[in-house]
């Protein structure tokens, strides 16, 4: 296998170019413009087999709209290693805003600049380099796979879960995965996500009479009762948390009446809330927590309706956590803070059928104008891999495998 054959990307081995093929993708959620066509080509030449999956409705403009996916995978034995991400971005907001075009990928003075450069372009094109320099000359004792979604961003309906769907119904396993985002507050090397907290985001409604303001007995005002609820659910926390998840927390998002004028009661009042939950609770036992304090506190009816966005999850200290800090450590020289903080990811549907660890870039501009990441953190950032790649192997290889991990004598 010949990794530095021509490429329209350069020398897979650098993840720079192939970064920037990506960026200058304008693949914002749930559009793949040409994205996964530029990832697959590469591994393609890497020797994996690739496998477009599309699911979701072609017509469809909301949250079934149609969705491309890539799994590529080189090798057919266990165990099956995975580097999963997604190549969807959000919107870049406005393009006079940003100073460089955000799908343009320029470099300049070390910085790599477009949107998905840090969440996450630049960790796929790390994953890639990654394999580019460890497939050299041999194959690993086991497998080498890609999950990548072009529906992360926004709704996740048709991209990573189906594709979990796809896999079981074939038979096709992994036994490992590291998600590539950005997962380091200041520093590359500063921290590793090893669990993720639940969400849950809530709708509250309190039903009342409209009326005049000036004849309160004639109607029934549902703004003083919403507030008293929401008191309630904001007098404790949920829970203490555990020991590696700090305490469960809800935040209001919104009140809301409709209400345009100053003369009239309105009928009905709206809230909208999130709760970041801690393995302290299942989805079960949090419903059971907001309905007990709201029946307590409820002078009448009301009506409450969740939308559950993914459960808490721990991967618990072990051989995967213990391969990827000792990665991380050796090419940063920092020992990454082992977190659950922050946001969902796609880890939540992956922590179902694997141990799953989350290591990318910097994330002080995901999301953001300007999103940016520093080429010398690109470029540590396939080291990390390929040095994960190598843990692993030597730890998982057996027989047959040297002390890099890769398979002796290999074709």
């Amino acid at each position: 296998m010949n990794t530095n054959a021509p490429s329209p990307f350069g020398r897979l081995s650098d993840p720079l170019e192939l970064a920037q093929a990506l960026i200058r993708c304008p693949s914002v959620t749930p559009a793949d413009a040409g994205a996964l066509g530029v990832l697959e080509e590469a591994l393609t030449g890497l020797g994996f087999s690739c496998k477009r999956l599309s699911f979701g409705d072609p017509d469809s403009q909301g949250p079934d709209a149609l969705v491309e996916n890539l799994y590529a995978r080189i090798g057919v034995d266990r165990p099956n290693f995975c580097f999963a991400g997604h190549t969807d971005v959000v919107p870049p907001g406005a393009i006079e805003s940003w100073d460089n075009d955000p799908f343009a990928g320029i470099t300049r003075n070390g910085i790599l600049h477009g949107r998905g450069a840090s969440d996450m372009k630049g960790s796929i094109a790390a994953f890639v380099a990654a394999c580019s320099r460890f497939l050299v000359g041999s194959r690993p004792y086991g497998s080498i796979s890609l999950l990548i979604t072009g529906d992360e961003e926004k709704d996740a309906r048709n991209g990573t879960i189906r594709v979990l769907d796809w896999m079981k119904r074939h038979d096709e396993h992994i036994d490992a995965c590291l998600v590539g985002e950005p997962t380091n507050p200041q520093r590359l090397g500063d921290m590793m996500k090893i669990g993720r907290r639940g969400s849950v985001n809530a709708t509250l409604v309190v039903e009342g009479t409209q009326g005049h303001v000036a004849y309160p007995e004639l109607a029934d005002n549902p703004i003083p009762r919403l507030i008293a609820l929401l008191s309630s659910l904001l007098a404790e926390a949920p829970d203490d948390g555990t020991d590696h998840f700090q305490p469960s927390n809800l935040e209001v998002t919104s009140v809301d009446v409709g209400n345009s004028v100053t003369n009239v009661i309105p009928d009905s009042a709206r809230a909208c809330f999130n709760v970041r939950y801690s393995p302290a609770h299942s989805p079960a036992s949090l419903e059971k927590w907001l309905r007990e304090r709201l029946d307590l506190a409820s002078a009448g009816t009301y009506r409450l309706e969740l939308q559950w966005s993914g459960p808490a999850f721990l991967t618990e200290p072990g051989r995967l956590t213990e391969v990827v800090s000792r990665a991380v450590a050796d090419v940063t020289g920092r020992q990454p803070e082992a977190s659950t903080s922050g946001g969902t990811s796609d880890a939540r549907f992956i922590q179902s059928v694997c141990p799953v660890v989350e290591f990318g870039g910097v994330g002080k501009t995901m999301h953001q104008v300007n999103e940016h990441i520093q080429i010398e953190d690109l470029r540590a950032l396939a080291d990390v891999y390929e040095q994960v790649l190598g843990l692993f192997f030597e730890t998982e290889g057996g027989v047959g495998s040297d002390r890099s991990g890769r398979a002796r004598n290999a074709t």
